[in-house]
């Protein structure tokens, strides 16, 4: 019997599946696609459409690079244009290579970025996925089966089928009465309002939604307040309080949710592909700590100690996350794996709260890192001064090139055994300063002065001998610190042994005052007054030098201090009237007259004609009520140093006196051998002002130091010129030039001085613009208005 074709016998079975092709058949070729036929053809193809005419029309042609494309695209490829192209694609290439790690690091962070904006379904349900860890078996077993219900019907068509009604609805159906009216179980019924009853009994049917809802609140209301009154019940809820509780249940974390899973997953990778990098613990037991979730920090911390147990920071950061209790069981893990780490013994100490436990922490520590100064330091912290000093004695044994527990050692020794220890830190310290300066403050505290000069000479030659550079700076400090120890002597002695270190003989004077100046800002006046005295003697002729140290005194000193150090600067500088002054002063003010006399005195022989000595003693004679000395000074100044000042003061003296007509007389002889000193004339008026002789000797003082003495008419017309000159533009000056030219000056002058005014045409001034802005005065000239203005002005006498 013949097997009829699978195709007949199916229909969803195509006949020519399995046949082979025919022969020369290519796929697509009939609707014109080409990406099944061989490769010539399509290259040739592709050659075709590619070989298109060059554009050389004038608006494809530039002047710089030329024609758009390649002018000799059509000649023969040769050996020298793919040696050419060789050369620019290695150029090109180089080129490439230089910006190659900027544009991977580009494209990288462009990657990132991206993949942060739109995460993939994957990263997105990651976090729930990772909760399926949590599913019990049963509630595996209990997960329906999905099944593939995808295009069922499709695939598996199946044929209509036909249910027969029951016999039990027959039966109930044929039991019923007949009747006229619809059945409304039926569905034939209309539920419209108002046509089973008539007239306007029935009601609308128009919904409150309003009410709905307010009846469904209540309802829930009832509830809750059932639940809440429950005591049977095993759980009661609060509803004031519940929102309350879930804003406490809320993680710390402000952040997106999204980002604590990106970072969950990176650290996650970084976890699994570098399980011994420690950091990437830690970050993510902080990543877990900051959202909160403090077992799950506490947990992953702990995990990453089982992988790396010999990272401290695993250890140190798996204490802080656990309570007291259980970190120092964590601690002692670690001490464990890494006995010889300073920070967990530091940490196991600190974590004990008993001063005895701690002592037998860092006992126990020191017996396994013996050479740990920090150890040691913390250590003697918690013992007495005699404990202390047996342990400092075991730390220098172990430690022996730590300066500061040589030196903590040698305080809590006595003199002889300090000694002994210092020399000890020498020995196994030759580099370093403060052993010395300790040495030196060690023996000016016991009395021994002597020897810290020669300590201090022993530690420059010995240190410059191991190489040390002897740096001012370091030294300076050094004799900061001796003195806010109280170590005086100690403290010049260093400033004196390095003071010139390292400067130029022309810079000595500078550097040392700004030397002197930085100590005195920084609160080291005994290093500042040291600086000074070193500098006064190396210039003892400086005077300013003297003036700097006076000052300094003056401002940080006492006045015993101040006095003897002027003394000094006299017997120097005996010519500088400044240091005789300070010196008298500072007697005047202690009240001690007799003493500041004296040193005048001093001065009038060092000084017989300076005229600020001769003041400063009539001063402290008037100021104690002294008058007669006064006046027997003044005399003797006014004859051996007739100044304007000292006649001035002489004058000032008897007026103050009372005595007006001696004053009068005094001013009047000063006058005429110093008529261009101001104040006298000043003083002159005022006097003759008080006795009520305001015209007679206003008159001629104003009229000679104005316009109507002969001896100053050159000089007026000068200052003159000069006013003009400053400001050209101010017609005032030029009319008062004018006025006093019409009065004093020649036609020539007055005519040349009109002709100026003329050329500056001036345009301000008051007097000017009250005649030059007057409108009866508008078509006159610069000249005219110049003879309008000087024939209104006053003459100033």
């Amino acid at each position: 019997m013949a097997v009829p074709p699978a195709s007949l016998s199916s229909r969803n079975k195509k006949y020519f599946l399995g046949v082979p092709a025919p022969l020369g058949y290519v796929a697509g070729v009939g609707r014109g696609d080409d990406r099944h036929a061989p490769p010539t053809k399509r290259a040739k193809k592709k050659e075709e459409e590619e070989e298109d005419e060059e554009d050389l029309n004038d608006s494809n042609y530039d002047e710089f690079s030329g024609y758009g494309g390649s002018l000799f695209s059509k000649d023969p490829y040769d050996k020298d244009d793919e040696e050419a192209d060789a050369i620019y694609e290695a150029i090109d290439k180089r080129m490439d290579e230089k910006r190659k790690d900027y544009r991977e690091r580009r494209l990288r962070e462009e990657l990132e970025r991206y993949r942060q904006e739109r995460p993939k379904i994957q990263q997105q349900f990651s976090d729930l996925k990772r909760d399926l860890a949590s599913v019990s078996e049963s509630e595996w077993r209990n997960v329906p089966e999905v099944g593939d219900a995808r295009n069922r019907k499709q695939r598996n068509p199946r044929a209509e089928k036909f249910t027969p009604l029951p016999d039990s609805v027959l039966a109930r159906n044929l039991g019923g009465e007949t009747a006229t009216t619809i059945d409304p179980s039926s569905g034939l019924a209309s539920m419209l309002p108002g046509v089973a009853t008539p007239g306007m009994l029935t009601p609308t049917g128009d919904l409150d939604l309003r009410k709905i809802g307010q009846a469904r609140n209540n309802l829930m209301n009832v509830k809750l307040r059932q639940v809440s009154d429950s005591v049977e019940g095993q759980t009661v809820v609060d509803p004031k309080g519940y929102l309350t509780d879930l804003q406490s249940m809320i993680p710390t974390y402000g952040g997106d949710i999204n980002d604590i899973k990106k970072a969950r997953l990176l650290l996650k990778s970084v976890r699994e592909t570098n399980p011994n990098h420690p950091p990437a613990w830690i970050a993510s037991a902080r990543l877990e700590e900051v959202v909160g979730k403090v077992q799950a920090a506490r947990n992953l911390i702990m995990k990453g100690c089982e992988v790396n147990p010999s990272s401290e920071d695993l250890w140190l950061e798996a204490a802080r996350l656990q309570p007291p209790d259980t970190a120092k069981a964590v601690i002692a893990q670690a001490v464990k794996h890494i006995a010889t780490s300073v920070r967990i013994w530091i940490k196991a100490a600190d974590l004990e709260t008993e001063i005895k436990a701690k002592k037998k922490v860092y006992r126990k520590a020191l017996e396994q890192i013996p050479n740990s100064v920090r150890l040691w330091k913390a250590a003697v912290e918690l013992e007495e001064p005699e404990d202390a000093r047996i342990l400092l004695s075991r730390a220098v044994e172990c430690c022996p090139t730590n300066v500061d527990l040589w030196l903590a050692l040698a305080r809590l020794e006595t003199y002889e055994n300090a000694r002994k220890v210092l020399n000890k830190a020498r020995e196994n310290i030759p580099t370093d300063r403060q052993i010395w300066t300790t040495a030196a403050k060690l023996e000016e505290a016991n009395g021994n002065k002597h020897m810290v000069e020669k300590i201090i000479e022993r530690a420059i030659s010995s240190l410059s001998a191991n190489g040390v550079e002897i740096n001012r700076e370091h030294w300076f400090k050094e004799a900061m610190e001796a003195e806010k120890a109280g170590a005086v002597y100690c403290c010049q002695v260093i400033i004196k042994s390095v003071i010139s270190y390292g400067v130029e003989e022309e810079d000595r004077k500078h550097t040392w005052m700004e030397d002197a100046e930085q100590c005195a800002l920084q609160g080291a006046h005994e290093c500042a007054r040291a600086v000074y005295a070193y500098a006064l003697s190396a210039f003892p002729s400086k005077k300013s030098i003297w003036l700097r140290a006076a000052y300094f005194e003056k401002n940080h000193g006492t006045r015993e201090s101040l006095e003897t150090l002027l003394q000094r600067a006299v017997a120097h500088c005996p010519k500088s009237e400044v240091l005789w002054l300070m010196g008298a002063k500072s007697k005047w003010m202690a009240g001690d007259v007799p003493a500041a006399r004296g040193i005048l005195s001093l001065a009038f022989q060092a000084n017989p004609n300076s005229e600020n000595i001769w003041l400063a003693a009539v001063k402290l004679e008037s100021e104690n009520s002294e008058y007669e000395r006064a006046r027997r000074l003044l005399a003797k100044a006014r004859a051996s140093a007739p100044t304007p000042r000292v006649m001035m003061k002489s004058a000032k003296l008897e007026w103050a006196l009372n005595n007006n007509e001696d004053a009068l007389k005094l001013l009047e002889e000063a006058i005429e051998s110093f008529e261009d000193f101001p104040k006298l004339w000043l003083m002159k008026g005022q006097i003759e002002q008080q006795l009520g002789k305001l015209t007679k000797p206003l008159k001629p003082t104003i009229k000679e130091m104005l316009w109507c003495d002969p001896n100053k008419i050159s000089k007026c017309r000068d200052w003159f010129n000069k006013t003009v000159k400053i400001d050209p533009d101010l017609g005032d000056a030029w009319a008062y030039f004018y006025k006093f030219e019409l009065l004093n000056g020649t036609e020539e002058q007055q005519a040349e001085v009109k002709k100026r005014c003329v050329a500056a045409e001036p345009h301000h001034g008051e007097n000017w613009c009250r005649v030059s802005k007057d409108i009866r005065n508008w078509c006159l000239g610069t000249d005219q208005i110049l003879l309008l203005v000087a024939k209104d002005l006053p003459i100033p006498i």
